[in-house]
């Protein structure tokens, strides 16, 4: 599996790529299970009040937490695509420029 962790504003967020042969999550809403690489990200959102506090360019924000939804792609280079462009939207929904995330990937054991 691959990892893809965005960083900025002080924090980080990590996207799994499960690559062929490996078995990725299966639940509702989860893509078609032939899809050579499926990305899992979380996805979360500013809220008011509840929701988690996290420390955004030394501003303490609240955030809830959506389902994760799994997306099927079939090219690595699409994966790795997808996983920066939703890792860059979480950031952009809580107010952090997309410019301002920095990107590593790295292979894990599944």
């Amino acid at each position: 599996m691959l990892h893809v962790v965005g960083r900025a504003g002080g924090t980080a967020l990590t996207a799994i790529i499960y690559e062929r042969g490996e078995d990725a999550p299966s639940f509702r809403g989860a893509p078609d299970e032939d899809a050579p690489y499926v990305l899992l990200c979380d996805e979360f959102y500013e809220v008011e009040s509840g929701g988690s506090t996290f420390e955004i360019n030394e501003t303490t924000i609240r955030i809830a937490f959506e389902t994760p939804i799994p997306r099927g792609f079939e090219t690595k280079d699409q994966a790795l695509s997808g996983a920066k462009d939703h890792i860059r939207t979480q950031f952009a929904r809580i107010g952090v420029s997309e410019v301002d995330v920095e990107f590593e990937t790295e292979k894990r054991q599944a």
